[in-house]
């Protein structure tokens, strides 16, 4: 059985879709999974086992390109794929697996996809509140799942490998000694400072960590270096802290992650990566809220000092952040993590 998967293009999105690559191996032993994704996505499906090959979208995110769809559906035709699953809700990333002839076309309804997706589901979001029950009741029959609640037990939650060849080498290649326990910060998120926990509360941490034997890594995107050279030079002990972010390709980040003791995070892609590397992480959520993309983790903490979702992409506080995130104090996620880390070491 040959499985052809249009996957989602943002990092989380794309962990949380392993859930229902994980459940379909589960159903269908015999199963071959190819996902079409941008090109960045390779560092996480190659470290997925469920997936045989990582199929690349050359179309940029927002771009229509029907042609050029049109030749990328053709070209797979040869694949003989007995089924498409389209996990993005737009109507053209329906337009490939259409051209490619592909005998059944599952997903959610979504921009007026009839025809494109001839196994057409009909989404009630209060049935199925988290985006990952979304993505796994799509691995079965049309009318078997009609609420979370039919799903089997448990959830089959983003699992990623990582070898420790892999692990070691990424140390190496950016001289990080593992004498000292290692710390990941993630302070980035789309859409600027609103859903970002404080530099100045990252500082504070970072040193209450130091103090704890304990070296800080900050992961994250060109974009979040500047944040990463704020956070070292508030700290008093800066030089215990390394700033990567901007400096890492996506798989070395993953395999640094998986290196790591703890993550503190915001609600970012990252945080998706570190609970898939199931590490001991603290999450701390604004004005997003957890109850649609939570971290899937027995090992998780959220930090959230506010209900509901609030749709805010700029916060009203200083420098752009939410207030609710700069009334999480350091001491707080402090203490948290220091319990979370000790409950794990103990279950361990």
């Amino acid at each position: 059985m040959k499985t052809l998967i249009i996957g989602p293009s943002w990092v989380g999105d794309m962990m949380m879709s392993q859930s229902l690559y994980r459940t379909l191996k589960q159903l269908h032993s015999n199963i071959e999974i190819d996902v079409m994704a941008p090109a960045w996505c390779q560092a996480l499906l190659n470290k997925m086992p469920e997936v045989n090959q990582a199929i690349e979208m050359p179309i940029g995110h927002g771009k229509f390109g029907l042609t050029q769809r049109y030749r990328l559906g053709k070209s797979l035709r040869h694949n003989h794929y007995d089924q498409a699953i389209i996990l993005p809700n737009s109507f053209k990333s329906a337009l490939i697996p259409f051209f490619a002839r592909i005998h059944q076309r599952t997903g959610w309804k979504g921009e007026m996809r009839y025809g494109l997706i001839n196994d057409l589901r009909k989404l009630n979001k209060q049935a199925f509140p988290l985006m990952v029950q979304r993505y796994v009741a799509l691995a079965y029959p049309k009318d078997q799942i009609h609420t979370a609640e039919q799903i089997p037990q448990p959830i089959l939650w983003p699992k990623l490998k990582v070898s420790q060849t892999d692990i070691n080498d990424t140390l190496t290649t950016f001289k990080i000694n593992d004498n000292l326990p290692l710390i990941g910060f993630c302070p980035g998120a789309e859409f600027g400072p609103a859903k970002r926990w404080p530099d100045y509360h990252y500082a504070a941490l970072g040193d209450m960590l130091v103090k704890q034997h304990a070296k800080i890594v900050i992961f994250g995107s060109d974009n979040d270096r500047q944040v990463g050279e704020k956070i070292i030079a508030q700290m008093t002990q800066g030089d215990q802290c390394i700033n990567l972010a901007g400096k890492t390709k996506l798989e070395q980040a993953v395999n640094l992650i998986a290196a790591c003791k703890a993550i503190v995070t915001n609600d970012s892609g990252l945080m998706h990566v570190a609970a898939a590397l199931d590490r001991p992480l603290v999450a701390l959520y604004g004005p997003s809220s957890p109850d649609f993309t939570p971290p899937l983790s027995d090992k998780a903490e959220v930090i959230r000092l506010i209900t509901g979702y609030h749709k805010v992409r700029k916060g009203d506080a200083e420098q752009g952040y939410h207030q609710s995130l700069i009334d999480i104090k350091p001491e707080t996620v402090f203490e948290t993590l220091m319990k979370l880390i000790a409950r794990c070491e103990k279950s361990h």
